[in-house]
């Protein structure tokens, strides 16, 4: 099958498309004919070693095989281990890979238990494919928020492809929701259902105005003390990058002091929280957002323009036709 690879981290070069093996399904796995898949800050951090973390996991000085990109895909059910019950050939599914990744190929093989669901009936697989990763997110970080019914919240970066997710689903829960973004972004954001939208180059969020209960950074730039200041009490301060080790002590040592919660970390995709997605999807409260899509072989081209950090809501690949 084709598939892009990279035997080395760096520039978007490095992104190679090659025929590898077709895998095999295990017993418990399906194989997925994938359609779609995309290009996410999370790929091109990968194959850059951004930061230099994630070679500790990844590979040291190079990755430790060839490697396949991909977070998350929507494609069609290809073939079936002998134990797997939950899905049959033909049907049209999402998934997030995890660790793993693979999206970046024709074919990827999944745990039937994994994070793997029905896709949208009423969403392309172009379209399905930015639900996975992005939109599970933006779920996860606002419960870990505590959103509600009148929760007055702060999307940071919000016409990103965690943030477009965010706004809508904050909507969802009944919030009163502003979004932070460039001037380029503020009529999508409002498109989207915030209340308010702050051009981030023309005001700052420093204004006086009623407290957050929710502050949501979903692009790892929003200045940490403004933040804390600008929170209502027992307020939560969310931040998807909020993974070094100094960021997380600096977060747990204001939790411990102030009242108000300072959370990040990873997220871990489930197939309820895809299955409560579609249903949002199917009706018609949550919609993706795409900005461009590339065929699979101009992968280095979408991770070229992802890395400009300038895109609304997702960039997409098409690996074949559904």
């Amino acid at each position: 099958m084709k598939a892009i690879v990279y035997e080395r981290y760096g520039p978007p070069e490095v992104l190679q498309l090659r025929e590898v093996a077709k895998p095999v399904p295990k017993d418990d796995e399906i194989l997925i004919k994938v359609c779609a898949a995309t290009a996410a800050a999370g790929d091109w951090r990968l194959r850059k070693a951004d930061p230099f973390l994630a070679r500790l996991f990844n590979g040291l000085l190079r990755p430790k095989k060839v490697q396949i990109l991909g977070f998350e895909l929507a494609g069609m059910v290809d073939s079936i281990g002998s134990g797997v019950t939950r899905f049959k050939p033909g049907d049209a599914v999402y998934a997030a890979c995890g660790t793993g990744f693979g999206a970046y190929a024709e074919y990827k093989a999944l745990p039937e238990n994994g994070a793997v669901a029905l896709m949208p009936e009423n969403l392309t697989f172009e379209e399905a494919a930015t639900v996975p990763v992005g939109a599970c997110t933006a779920l996860q970080f606002l419960r870990k928020g505590n959103v509600r019914n009148g929760s007055r919240v702060l999307v940071y970066g919000a016409s990103g492809s965690v943030g477009t997710y965010a706004v809508q689903l904050a909507k969802h829960f009944g919030a009163e929701v502003t979004g932070v973004c460039s001037t380029s972004n503020v009529e999508l954001v409002k498109t989207l259902g915030a209340d308010r939208v702050i051009d981030y180059t023309k005001e700052s969020i420093e204004e006086n105005g009623p407290a957050f209960n929710i502050i949501f950074d979903t692009v790892g730039k929003s200045p940490f003390r403004v933040c804390i200041r600008r929170l209502a009490p027992n307020g939560f301060y969310l931040n998807t990058f909020l993974v070094s080790p100094p960021a997380m002590l600096r977060g747990s040592w204001f939790s411990l002091t102030s009242g108000k919660k300072v959370q990040g970390g990873s997220v871990r995709e489930t197939a309820e929280d895809l299955a409560y997605l579609k249903e949002l999807i199917e009706a018609g409260k949550v919609s993706p957002i795409i900005d461009r899509l590339y065929p699979l072989e101009q992968a280095a081209d979408a991770h070229r323009y992802v890395e400009q950090g300038h895109k609304k809501g997702n960039v997409v690949l098409t690996v074949r036709q559904g």
